[in-house]
């Protein structure tokens, strides 16, 4: 992320799903290529594709619960994310081979290098404080959640 980016700027409050139900990772990717197609105005079947795509190179599921698909599409003009909480963990492949409950969508224009991988560390390293996805686990609805994720990154950038 360029150095003045937050996490406010990648995920708002209509990017955060506090209940999705799927029972395996290709009902969570279809479903949050669904949401996050839908907010961006972009077709679901090409952001699934490009994140099933990155899934078959390894899994997105860096463990402790979490996964952070990612790709780059076509026509979208910054970074964006999605967060979803799932309803009941899911079996990710995560290196760890535990379940996943907590999954971090990251999608960036296709010329976005840099900007990419600035954007997946800060998750990364967001989603790697254990109390705050305790809290995220624990919290009761979606406004609770979009602000645990934006106050906590701002919190970590200060």
């Amino acid at each position: 992320m360029s150095q003045n980016l937050t996490m406010r700027d990648l995920v708002s409050p209509q990017a955060v799903d506090a209940t999705l139900d799927a029972t395996m990772k290709k009902e969570v990717l279809q479903s949050i290529s669904a949401s996050a197609a839908a907010l961006l105005e972009k077709d679901a079947h090409a952001v699934f594709d490009v994140l099933w795509e990155r899934e078959r190179l390894g899994t997105t599921g860096v463990g402790h619960g979490i996964a952070i698909p990612h790709g780059k599409i076509a026509g979208l003009d910054k970074v964006c994310g999605y967060f979803a909480r799932l309803s009941t963990p899911v079996n990710f492949e995560a290196i760890d081979e535990k379940p996943v409950d907590l999954v971090f969508l990251l999608l960036s224009p296709e010329t976005a290098g840099a900007d990419h991988l600035h954007a997946l560390a800060s998750v990364s390293r967001l989603l790697r404080d254990p109390l705050l996805c305790n809290k995220l686990r624990a919290a009761k609805d979606q406004k609770t959640l979009y602000s645990l994720l934006t106050e906590s990154a701002s919190a970590q950038a200060a």
